[in-house]
């Protein structure tokens, strides 16, 4: 063949593996099985399939087609196989890979590839830290300046990467052996006459093998950064569910006390109110659940604070029922409950009441806290503005509803001196668990102002 066809293929044979590896990672079910350290037998099996099918195509196009050699990436997805999978997944590919060229007589090919898949999968087992196979560069210079790097206070002579890389050479110049020797008994492109040719198809191997290793890694980097960032502000909604407001907590245990000598049956029923509530607090970890269920826990903390105020809390419902089942950010009307009775009605000498309203309009759920309490005297935003005046409790509502639903929620705020304050959340219609979006994680809110 001559040099500048040989050239053109390589050039293709490189674009054919971005494209394919770009075109795999592009499926969930393919990441989920790729970024594991440790799969199942099956899983190594569906793994295998994801990679060995397609070049097992490429291979039957290759007899059916010979001006497209280049799409036959039999050997560079062999040793992929192996240093991802292991030597399992690296043998049955090669073995399945190089079936269609067994059959049009090409014997030594699934041979060669079996073994190769198996002594890249053995590299596997040798790497010492598992993010040298995805950092993997096919430019050797930076692996030996690494390696003299890292040499220079303690000598080590293992470096896997530069090992990575004499193997594919080594396993490349073999296979160039054997086409040689054996002809037809094995695909390889040579180009005997011209050095510089065979060293660009040597290059093309390592780069081939690079490109789908680094379009790989930049998708594990990508999931690993939003994993990242989802445990961080899971564990931030963690510890403000920690911030469980200690007050609540004494005022009703000194209510226990009290009620322990004069009342003992109202004693039972508000420890057992309040076990309810802390359950509720300490074991909570859906995101969503149904408005009817929020508002029975609304229940059980109202009774409590109605024994500590008496005839000074008021408490008035006005629920529409097609609203009582739709799904909505789990403990996300308490903070403000507790807002409106802290802030407003303790204050008071005569006490006051608490609305509570829901109801559907214009294809949104619109739930309301109002309280006739002493208001709020300075300005305050309005809409998904700054809350940082509020207290945490009523910024870390607003940051839940702009994480969970972005600008599709609103949350506003209106409230006078003397005269009370309402909020209002209005929140998109999501009536079953099923219609919950893709990705809304685990959370669990704050009980402290």
């Amino acid at each position: 063949m001559e040099p500048r066809l040989i050239l053109i293929h390589l050039l293709i044979k490189l674009g054919v593996a971005a494209a394919v590896s770009s075109t795999l990672v592009r499926s969930k079910e393919f990441k989920s099985l790729l970024f594991r350290e440790e799969r199942s037998m099956r899983q190594k099996f569906y793994l295998v399939l994801w990679f060995a099918l397609p070049m097992m195509v490429a291979v039957w196009i290759r007899f059916s087609a010979p001006s497209f050699l280049a799409g036959d990436l039999g050997f560079e997805t062999t040793l992929l196989l192996g240093v991802i999978g292991g030597r399992w997944a690296g043998s049955l590919g090669g073995a399945m890979i190089g079936m269609p060229a067994l059959l049009h007589g090409e014997w030594a090919s699934a041979p060669f590839l079996v073994l190769s898949g198996f002594i890249c999968g053995q590299l596997r087992v040798m790497a010492n830290d598992k993010d040298d196979i995805w950092s993997f560069s096919p430019f050797i210079d930076l692996s030996i300046y690494r390696l003299i790097r890292r040499n220079l206070p303690k000598p080590r002579l293992f470096d896997w990467q530069i090992m990575f890389f004499c193997t594919i050479v080594g396993l490349r110049f073999v296979q160039t052996e054997m086409a040689r020797y054996f002809p037809r008994s094995i695909f390889s492109l040579e180009s005997p006459d011209n050095y510089w040719v065979e060293a660009a198809i040597y290059a093309a191997v390592m780069i081939a093998v690079g490109i789908e290793l680094k379009i790989f890694n930049s998708v594990r980097i990508q999931i690993k950064l939003e994993e990242q960032e989802r445990l961080v502000l899971h564990a931030r909604m963690e510890a403000l569910q920690n911030q469980i407001n200690p007050h609540f907590l004494f005022n009703t245990l000194n209510s226990i006390s009290s009620l322990v000598r004069f009342d003992p049956e109202t004693a039972r029923d508000v420890i057992f109110k309040l076990a309810t509530i802390l359950r509720k607090l300490l074991h909570t970890t859906e995101a969503f659940a149904p408005l009817r269920e929020e508002f029975e826990f609304i229940d059980n903390y109202l009774d409590i604070e109605v024994v500590r105020f008496g005839d000074k809390l008021r408490v008035v419902k006005e629920l529409d029922p097609n609203s009582l089942d739709v799904m909505v950010p789990s403990m996300i009307l308490q903070p403000l409950v507790e807002n409106s009775i802290k802030h407003g009605i303790s204050s008071k000498v005569e006490g006051g009441s608490i609305y509570l309203r829901s109801r559907v309009s214009d294809s949104k759920l619109v739930i309301e806290v109002e309280d006739d309490g002493v208001g709020m005297s300075a300005p305050h935003p309005r809409g998904n503005g700054d809350w940082r005046g509020m207290g945490i409790g009523m910024a870390n509502i607003l940051e839940r509803l702009q994480v969970l639903y972005g600008n599709t929620a609103r949350m506003t705020i209106d409230s006078s001196e003397g005269k009370g304050t309402l909020i209002r959340i209005r929140l998109p219609l999501l009536e079953k668990a099923s219609a919950i979006p893709e990705g809304f994680y685990e959370e669990r809110p704050s009980m402290r102002r």
